[in-house]
């Protein structure tokens, strides 16, 4: 995964409550601190696909998506490859044709299967797979147990890295998974009693950004991937956030009155998406008998109207913030005002859409090695989404994380709030 700045200590959480200090500088047992972390981590992303079949992992439904089976071992060749291989001087590799069926886009570790390709791996089996993670298991917990002094500083760099790196793909299988099961026309559920979060506040409720200059970015104690990096100053103008995130009922405001026939309102780009796919609603919304209808992870469910919407591209939030004569917060906004606690629903319902384009930051400079792959050289033509949803990790969100997509994607589970300024 990307490369990282850390110190002190990060929280990591299972959804089930099981917690875990991760700390470099621990005074009781800071191996078994490391160790217990791993474990929760590790067990996490089992619990997550206890109730999927063997079929359900293998699909792929679209290229952007991946099979679960894919992301359970692709999180452990992450370990094999970067902690294993480079620092247990006794450990085997588990099957040599893994890392190039399990590499995501790694080029300088080695050539990999081609993306759109995955879901055709029928073999490995799911059990084959799951021995590869008992395997990889073992051998990292053995050179925690016993690697010396004088490297276990780099030992738990890597191993960090690979824990927040699990933790994202917790999060691609079930906004994959969903995916998947939406092409379904049984429309399976994956967990039957699924209901979106509602937001605390009313969309409608506006808070004052304080102007000025501001620190945006990453500092100070924890942990960070690269691209929230380095902190540097930005001004702000005037102008007033909104505390709640945008609900269905002012989706179906903006559907009743032609948002998405209105081509004043897109983005060039945007409208010929639009027209392309036949966009009339949110991702995953159909119309039964009249009614609005929406695929979720409890199957399909009657929208609620006041749940905030989900599956919403860049284009569509855009659109809507031009309806509603308003804005999109850029991301220094976003972050200001969530450090400011002027943000009710910040995090754990929705990732929400700003107006910044991904791009690295005054000073940004990736890490040499297959390490600095990962954020550097996706820093164009996508969209910053700041938060986090219900269905990111818990203990795996902060101010500064940047989340980024192409402006089309809606599989993610996204939203929006609005930002007004003045005059």
């Amino acid at each position: 995964m990307p490369p990282a700045t850390s110190s002190s200590a990060t929280r990591l959480r299972s959804d089930e409550g099981d917690t875990a200090t991760i700390s470099h500088a621990a005074p009781n047992h800071p191996r078994a601190i490391w160790r217990d972390a791993f474990r929760v981590v590790r067990a996490e992303t089992e619990r997550r696909t206890a109730s999927l079949s063997a079929e359900d992992q293998v699909v792929q439904s679209m290229a952007d998506a991946s099979p679960t089976k894919w992301h359970r071992a692709h999180t452990t060749w992450f370990f094999e490859q970067f902690l294993l291989v480079p620092h247990l001087a006794d450990y085997r590799v588990f099957d040599a044709q893994f890392a190039y069926l399990f590499n995501s886009y790694y080029v300088a570790a080695g050539p990999r299967h081609a993306r759109p390709s995955r879901g055709l791996i029928t073999r490995p089996e799911c059990e084959r797979v799951a021995e590869f993670r008992i395997h990889v298991d073992a051998a990292v917990e053995r050179l925690l147990a016993n690697v010396d002094d004088s490297q276990l500083a780099e030992v738990v760099r890597i191993l960090e890295i690979g824990l927040h790196h699990e933790q994202q793909h917790q999060e691609l299988i079930l906004t994959d998974i969903v995916h998947a099961f939406a092409q379904n026309p049984l429309a399976p559920a994956y967990a039957a009693d699924w209901r979106l979060p509602h937001g605390m506040a009313s969309p409608d409720d506006y808070a004052a950004l304080p102007p000025g200059i501001h620190r945006l970015g990453f500092e100070g104690e924890g942990y960070s991937f690269d691209n929230e990096g380095p902190a540097h100053p930005v001004l702000l103008q005037p102008a007033s956030i909104g505390r709640g995130l945008v609900t269905n009922a002012r989706w179906l405001e903006f559907m009743a009155e032609g948002g998405y026939a209105t081509p004043s309102l897109w983005l060039s780009d945007g409208w010929a998406m639009a027209e392309a796919e036949g966009w009339k609603a949110p991702g995953y919304w159909q119309k039964r008998d009249g009614a609005w209808y929406a695929f979720t992870l409890g199957g399909l469910q009657p929208v609620d109207p006041d749940a905030p919407v989900v599956h919403v591209s860049y284009y569509e939030a855009d659109a809507f913030a031009r309806w509603a004569g308003k804005h999109l917060p850029s991301e220094a906004e976003w972050e200001v005002a969530a450090r400011a606690n002027l943000l009710d629903d910040a995090f754990g319902i929705v990732w929400q859409w700003t107006r910044s384009a991904y791009s690295p930051y005054p000073g940004y400079r990736a890490a040499a090695g297959a390490l600095g792959e990962y954020n550097g050289k996706f820093m164009v033509n996508q969209m910053v989404l700041r938060g986090s949803s219900h269905v990111t990790p818990a203990g795996h969100a902060r101010a500064s994380y940047r989340n980024f997509f192409y402006p089309s994607a809606r599989w993610q589970f996204s939203g929006l709030r609005l930002l007004d300024y003045p005059g």
